[in-house]
């Protein structure tokens, strides 16, 4: 990591947790924020450490893993501009629970915990947004759970698939960079596997991967 840099309420006014705050609470934010550069390949945080602080990801990518002993991984998740982690460290005294690793270069807004509490405690809207991040979170595990138990591989490509695009001038493109080994640590499935079935969308016409990354037809669906 390279050392800390100040934070200014126009950096913090691109994520949405804190738009809409009114300057004096930006600025107050400001105080307590310090920015960081993490390069490509380093882990930010690990599993089983304390909770310290609270990140924003204002550029670049991270993704959030779990292992076992014998170095398998599991991807639970991709962060992109605009997300947070950490937070769930605000709620007790656990460890981390799994480790963050930085995609691509990346520049990260740290908050400390306790000044992240005086921060919800003091404003209700930040508050409700963590809750409703909280919440969202807790939906795509139950949705994840449910394409393990339910869909067969081609389903679960589709599905995450579609749960990562977004609309960038009329078409529906994944534009956060992911490999066919990321998919695969993150649906259950072999490489291989992933592999066949990413050329068969894309022989059906339903995916296409281009240098913006990978763009969805209207016809793909969760299968």
């Amino acid at each position: 990591m390279t050392q800390p840099t100040a934070v200014s309420t126009t950096a913090l006014k691109t994520f949405p947790l804190f738009q809409g705050l009114s300057d004096d609470t930006l600025a107050m934010v400001s105080r307590s924020a310090m920015m960081r550069r993490i390069p490509r390949g380093q882990s930010v945080v690990h599993a089983g450490e304390r909770c310290d602080f609270v990140y924003l990801v204002l550029t670049g990518s991270l993704k959030v893993v779990v292992s076992d002993e014998d170095g398998r991984e599991v991807i639970l998740t991709i962060l992109g501009q605009g997300e947070l982690f950490g937070e769930m460290g605000m709620f007790g005294e656990q460890p981390r629970s799994a480790t963050v690793v930085a995609v691509m270069p990346s520049d990260l807004v740290m908050i400390a915990k306790n000044d992240f509490r005086t921060i919800m405690q003091g404003n209700f809207e930040v508050a409700w947004r963590i809750m409703a991040n909280l919440a969202e979170r807790l939906r795509n595990a139950d949705r994840k759970i449910e394409s393990l138990a339910l869909m067969d591989v081609y389903g679960r490509v589709a599905r995450l698939l579609l749960e990562m695009s977004e609309e960038v001038n009329g078409d529906t493109v994944v534009v956060r960079k992911i490999t066919k080994q990321d998919i695969a640590k993150m649906i259950g499935a072999s490489r291989e596997m992933v592999s066949r079935v990413m050329k068969d969308l894309a022989a059906q016409g339903l995916i296409e991967e281009t240098g913006a990354g990978i763009v969805l037809r209207d016809r793909l669906q969760i299968v």
